[in-house]
């Protein structure tokens, strides 16, 4: 009975000690709200203020190339399956492997091509020609340093997390920031939404398994839209003081990604398709500031004055802006883009499953 006892104890503490089960890669795909360096490094822009501070001030003390004081959306995540913050796919050796995954955004990224917009005669002011289907090429360039044949990328890709996005804000931002109509808009949103839904299926053709394809964020809230389109028609506002017309429309456009994506998971039965709502995981803190612990959300934090203290000539990094003594009390952090608080909610909202549909097959192994 000694023996007995001693086998089944040492089995059980075999178990209870066992790690959790989490993913092992993350490859992210998408703009600015997941670009960890790659713009920076590609020298699309000669001294892109990305680069110097107040941009990283608030976590990584100098500036990375993200978009924001500190962590964005994608960084969350890694933290909370222990994987390491992921690396700009522009800054690879010769040699180098990724065998943790690689961040393949670039701010400014459309999910269009180029040829659209310089077909449209606005090509000119995109920031970047590194578009979504770019960033797939680079992967599919990867792919073989990653895993050699068919079985061998089944099986390492099984514990992958591929994160489409967030992309396609920019294929609206670029025509609506040079005179653009909702209704104009509107109209592409059928070529933008396939765009993104092409490049979900090619990732599945490649082996992707598991993958998350996020919406866009609520544009009305954002402080460059606010500052633009302001007007005195108080009926433009909803009770938070966005603008009703333009959140309309980033939840037409993720209504219609939906869709698309539901088409997909017929098509591809075996692999996890899973929705993000990260207009539902921002409209909380939009709707209420204070429980998030936001003194202020429709004001950014780095600005050079106005209302929204979004100025087009003294935008943040450049001469004549400021950033605030204390982003944590910030939603917006430079009118296009939110701050790492902002940010961490809305990955705490898709990590927990309620803002994820379907949740990620594997819990957070550790928290932010």
């Amino acid at each position: 009975m000694k023996i007995i006892f001693f086998f089944v104890l040492t089995f059980s503490i075999t178990v209870l000690s066992s790690p959790p089960p989490k993913y092992d890669s993350i490859f992210s795909f998408g703009d600015s709200l997941a670009d960890t360096g790659n713009l920076l490094l590609s020298g699309a822009i000669k001294f892109p203020v990305i680069g110097e501070l107040p941009y990283g001030q608030t976590f990584f003390r100098h500036a990375t190339g993200r978009c924001s004081d500190g962590r964005l959306i994608v960084d969350f995540i890694a933290e909370a399956y222990g994987l390491p913050y992921l690396p700009p796919y522009l800054s690879h050796g010769k040699d180098e492997k990724f065998e943790h995954g690689v961040n393949f955004a670039v701010a400014g990224a459309t999910a269009l091509d180029p040829k659209f917009f310089y077909d449209r005669k606005i090509g000119q002011i995109l920031w970047t020609n590194d578009s979504l289907s770019v960033q797939l090429g680079w992967f599919s360039n990867l792919k073989s340093t990653l895993c050699s044949h068919k079985q061998d990328c089944a099986k390492y890709f099984k514990r992958s997390l591929f994160l489409v996005g967030e992309i396609g804000g920019n294929d609206y931002n670029y025509p609506f920031f040079v005179g653009g109509t909702i209704t104009q808009l509107k109209a592409t949103v059928p070529a933008v939404v396939g765009a993104i839904s092409a490049a979900t299926a090619m990732l599945i053709e490649e082996g992707a398994v598991e993958l998350i394809v996020p919406g866009n964020l609520p544009i009305g809230c954002n402080s460059v839209y606010l500052t633009l389109f302001r007007t005195s028609d108080a009926t433009a506002y909803d009770k938070n003081g966005c603008l009703k017309a333009y959140n309309a429309f980033s939840k037409y456009h993720n209504s219609q990604l939906k869709i698309a994506l539901d088409k997909l998971r017929h098509k591809y039965p075996h692999a996890k398709i899973s929705y993000a709502d990260y207009y539902g995981a921002a409209k909380r803190f939009f709707h209420a500031p204070k429980h998030y612990a936001f003194t202020e959300t429709l004001v950014t934090c780095c600005g050079g004055g106005g209302p929204y203290n979004f100025n087009n000539s003294a935008r943040c990094g450049h001469v004549g802006s400021k950033a605030c003594s204390d982003p944590k009390g910030y939603a917006n952090w430079d009118g296009a883009h939110l701050t790492e608080a902002a940010y961490r909610y809305i990955a705490l909202g898709l990590l927990n499953g309620s803002f994820t549909t379907p949740p990620p097959t594997f819990s957070p192994i550790h928290a932010f």
